[in-house]
């Protein structure tokens, strides 16, 4: 794990004004707070930022709008995304409140921004009940021996969809 020490990387925003990751990280820390006492969702926010901009934030929202993938890291690449007009964040930096979870690392790969800072470690989360320690350990695993039953169905048409993407002149790789 690296630690960066925030105080020491500076950023300059559109304007000019000198803004550093620890304002950024802050500010993303004050969304959770804000949103444990909203009761919209759990203690974690995120936030992404290009060019010292801050483009687009989210908190979890799993309780409130009934979706265990309403995570804050998701829910913050989203609107990114659509902000930016592109299903790619390069160039962008993400600042979550919590180490992100197993979920939330695989849309953080898919987006493909430049670099990612958290506050809290996974451990505190454990400690306040959102333990992900299981899931980072079943994954892992070969399926034969995860806890959730998952087998494939044998299907002749399986390749099907690839076989027409990959024939799809038009279309947008990512």
């Amino acid at each position: 794990m690296q630690l960066i020490d925030v105080q020491e990387h500076v950023v300059l925003n559109l304007l000019g004004a000198v803004m550093d990751r620890n304002e950024f990280i802050q500010k993303t820390i004050q969304l959770a707070v804000e949103n444990v006492k909203s009761g919209r969702g759990g203690p974690f926010a995120a936030m992404v930022v290009k060019n010292g901009e801050i483009i687009a934030t989210g908190t979890n929202q799993v309780t409130s709008i009934l979706d265990p993938t309403a995570h804050a890291e998701v829910v913050a690449i989203r609107r990114a995304c659509q902000s930016l007009g592109h299903f790619e964040l390069t160039g962008c930096e993400i600042y979550c409140s919590c180490e992100p979870c197993p979920m939330c690392l695989g849309a953080i790969y898919w987006s493909r921004p430049e670099q990612v800072f958290y506050a809290a470690t996974a451990a505190a989360a454990a400690d306040a009940g959102f333990d992900d320690s299981f899931i980072k350990e079943q994954i892992c695993l070969p399926y034969a021996q995860q806890k959730l039953s998952i087998a494939q169905l044998v299907h002749p048409e399986a390749a099907t969809p690839f076989e027409a993407w990959k024939a799809k002149p038009d279309k947008i790789v990512y």
